[in-house]
């Protein structure tokens, strides 16, 4: 499987280069998935603007990655440009479970502020301890 990654201290950027995500590639990238969050990559970006072709294996590890990084950080996919595959996450209903952010830096904009809303949240949680 090729793909290229871009770790920040904020976000990491994973972008496949295959044309396809299908029953050959998802057990590796959910293996690839399970490497990053358990690296501790607190927000996570998946970059599939090179992806022409999703079969439901495929759909299955990006689920994966959305449960890994529920509840611990942001997990973004970004870059759903190919007809086929932007056709297939409506189908499934996809798109109303996933954030799916149009390009990479808005991608990066949402994860930065969802970061800094989890702070404030948590300065607020001290806060409230505290008094």
């Amino acid at each position: 499987m090729k793909f290229s990654i871009d770790k920040n201290e904020q976000y990491t950027v994973f972008t496949l280069l295959e044309e396809n995500l299908n029953s050959i590639m998802a057990p590796l990238l959910k293996s690839e998935f399970i490497i990053a969050r358990n690296e501790g990559i607190g927000n996570f970006i998946l970059d599939v603007s090179n992806v022409k072709f999703i079969d439901s294996s495929g759909l299955s590890s990006i689920l994966t990655a959305n449960r890994l990084w529920k509840g611990y950080g942001s997990f973004v996919i970004t870059g759903i440009d190919h007809p086929s595959v932007k056709k297939l996450i409506e189908i499934s209903r996809l798109d109303s479970v996933l954030e799916i952010i149009p390009t990479i830096q808005e991608s990066i904009d949402f994860v930065m502020m969802e970061e800094l809303e989890r702070e404030l949240k948590a300065e607020a949680s001290t806060d409230d301890n505290m008094q």
